[in-house]
C-alpha cells in the first residue's frame, strides 16, 4: 500500500464494487453481453481509476475534478444497477448495490474535505 490512492477506503471499496459488478455481469443474458454488461463494467472501472488519477495530480482542483469524474461514473452505475434490476437480471438485494451506496458517502465525504482546503 505505497501509492497514495491504496490508502483511501473509498479507492479499496470501490475497487470491491468494480469486482462486484464483475462478478453480477457474468451471469447476464449472452445477448447483454456488449450492452448493458459493459457498460457497467466501464463505469465501474472508472470510478477507482479516476480516484486514483486524482489523487497522482499535483493539485487540489484537479483531484476535486477527477472525484467529481467518479461520482459520475458512480451515478452511471447506479441507474444501470437499477435498470438490471428492473429487467430481472440481478436482485435489488445485491451486494454491489450496497457497495455503491457506501461509495457514494465516502467520495462525497472525499469531495467536501478537498472542497475546504
Amino acid at each position: 500500500m505505497g501509492k497514495p490512492h491504496e490508502k483511501l477506503e473509498a479507492w479499496r471499496i470501490s475497487m470491491e464494487l468494480a469486482k462486484a459488478v464483475y462478478d453480477l455481469t457474468s451471469c447476464f443474458p449472452a445477448e447483454e453481453r456488449y450492452g448493458l454488461s459493459q457498460q457497467m463494467r466501464r463505469a465501474a472501472v472508472s470510478i477507482p481509476s479516476n480516484i486514483a488519477e486524482g489523487s497522482g495530480r499535483n493539485h487540489t482542483k484537479e483531484y476535486l475534478q477527477f472525484i467529481g469524474i467518479s461520482r459520475g461514473s458512480l451515478a452511471e452505475l447506479e441507474t444501470q444497477l437499477k435498470l438490471a434490476v428492473m429487467l430481472g437480471f440481478v436482485s435489488a438485494e445485491h451486494p454491489a448495490i450496497a457497495l455503491a451506496d457506501s461509495v457514494g458517502r465516502l467520495l462525497t465525504g472525499l469531495h467536501k474535505k478537498w472542497s475546504n482546503v
